[in-house]
């Protein structure tokens, strides 16, 4: 599609049952959301908007515009809506749609599986065997907009996309193994209990202790090798509570 207009849009809220608030939890010094906002400026897109309830837009509205990323307020449980909202506001083509709780997603791979999505006219895709927190979603418009037009179970409302995967008769779905080199084996790097916080902030440390070392800058950090290898090197082949 020669004229996609490509938005990502990150949903995120401050109620989160088992961490509250964890947006705003400090990460080497800036919080949760602001580090998501800086992985995601990594990937390439026309628009970044930071979809979330209107209960959060005093917390989140600083730290959306610090990160460049335009700030949506929309329904609170039915986040399909308010991604459709974002999309018809901005006349988005294709979403890639993140969530505030993943700081260590592969800029390389969503790049990557963006790029496939366009080529091969895909309604749905994201790769399969990244770790827990290392991808993201790339969804049409249109196909967002028929979800919310006949998808009907609060599951479906919530979490988005499930109304999709689950109707491959209706929609074009794209979801190839990653390259290995992107395989987590079971590894989670995303944000949703005390306990992944906790390794959260020691995988970021030693990423910016490895950046450092190395002299490296730009997007490195962002990518799955450095991830994955950095990970690996703090916390072995998988972490603590995790499946090998």
């Amino acid at each position: 599609m020669k004229n996609a207009k490509i938005g990502i849009v990150l949903q995120a809220r401050l109620d989160s049952s088992r961490l509250p608030r964890k947006s705003l939890l400090p990460l080497d010094g800036k919080p949760l959301i602001l580090r998501v906002m800086e992985a995601l400026n990594a990937v390439s897109a026309d628009v970044r908007a930071l979809a979330c309830p209107e209960d959060s837009v005093a917390a989140f509205q600083p730290l959306a515009a610090a990160a460049g990323f335009a700030l949506f307020a929309g329904p609170k449980d039915d986040v399909l809506k308010r991604y459709c909202l974002v999309a018809r506001e901005f006349g988005i083509s294709h979403v890639i749609r993140a969530t505030g709780d993943n700081p260590f997603v592969f800029a390389d791979a969503a790049n990557d599986i963006k790029t496939q999505a366009i080529a091969v006219g895909a309604d749905y895709a994201g790769y399969a065997g990244l770790p827990l927190g290392g991808g993201v979603e790339i969804v049409s418009a249109d196909a967002l907009f028929r979800a919310e037009k006949d998808a009907q179970s609060p599951f479906e409302r919530e979490h988005v996309c499930p109304y999709l995967y689950n109707h491959p008769e209706l929609f074009l779905l794209h979801r190839p193994l990653s390259p290995r080199e992107w395989q987590g084996g079971g590894a989670r790097i995303t944000v949703d209990t005390q306990e992944d916080y906790e390794r959260a902030q020691a995988l970021y440390g030693a990423l910016s202790k490895a950046e450092q070392e190395a002299r490296v800058s730009g997007n490195w950090r962002y990518t799955g090798a450095a991830i994955i290898k950095t990970r690996a090197r703090v916390f072995g082949k998988a972490g603590a509570g995790e499946s090998a």
